[in-house]
């Protein structure tokens, strides 16, 4: 699969970031071309817990953390750090496009994933979107990536899957609703086509969705749907509205 297009660069300031790889390279090449762009490189880390470090310290915006590192690896190093800073977002940095390590790196709360040969201007766009707290992923790249790697993750997380089963219970119908639909990788305008609803209404449906069950963005809300099994690989889209 290729690289998704680059997002568009959202308004406001720009987000302060901290850098993590353990080739030297990456970094010096990632900080100029940020820095170059505007945006605040606050520290680098050479491997995982020198990143849990410098976030702790530098409370930073965005985290582009790789994957691979040693002392401490990025997944490892993207759940100490969602669960100390959960306001952070991080983008995970690796060679391997739509891998099982993306996979986990999104179900710890990861806000998506860059391959490395990245261009400067994709790179820049995408700090930018997540720093304003959405998904760096479009849903329906997530919803692929799930199908492709979910079954043996869910296999491995029966005890965290049961109790998600049982935080689904706080949706009202129409949410779960609104949830499989966004396991199924549709955005807000085909939610409102779908259901017949208002994008306004829609956008309602979906932060309550969120802040019932704890989710960060999108990505988050895909991986979910097909780890309770509201969505399984291959399924289609079912149009049954609740009463």
């Amino acid at each position: 699969m290729t690289t998704p297009a680059a997002p568009a660069a959202a308004d406001g300031p720009a987000p302060r970031v901290v850098i993590a790889d353990d080739q030297d390279l990456v970094r010096t090449g990632f900080r100029l071309i940020l820095t170059a762009r505007g945006i605040d490189v606050v520290g680098v880390a050479a491997d995982g817990a020198e990143a849990v470090a410098q976030v702790r310290r530098l409370r930073p915006d965005v985290v582009l953390l790789d994957i691979r590192m040693p002392v401490m690896d990025g997944l490892e190093a993207a759940r100490r750090i969602i669960a100390e800073a959960p306001d952070c977002r991080v983008i995970m940095l690796t060679t391997f496009d739509l891998d099982q390590y993306v996979y986990a790196a999104l179900a710890a709360g990861a806000s998506g994933f860059l391959l490395k040969d990245v261009t400067p201007e994709h790179l820049a766009a995408a700090v930018r979107l997540v720093g304003t707290g959405d998904a760096l992923l479009a849903p329906s790249i997530t919803r692929r990536l799930v199908e492709r790697c979910a079954p043996g993750a869910a296999a491995r997380d029966r005890v965290t899957t049961a109790g998600t089963h049982r935080q689904l219970a706080a949706l009202t119908p129409r949410e779960r609703e609104v949830l499989t639909l966004m396991g199924h990788g549709r955005s807000n305008s085909e939610l409102a086509g779908d259901l017949t609803l208002s994008e306004a209404t829609v956008k309602t449906h979906v932060a309550r969705i969120f802040a019932k069950l704890s989710l960060r963005d999108r990505a988050q809300a895909v991986v979910l749907a097909y780890e309770t099994g509201l969505v399984t690989p291959g399924s289609g889209i079912s149009h049954n509205s609740p009463t």
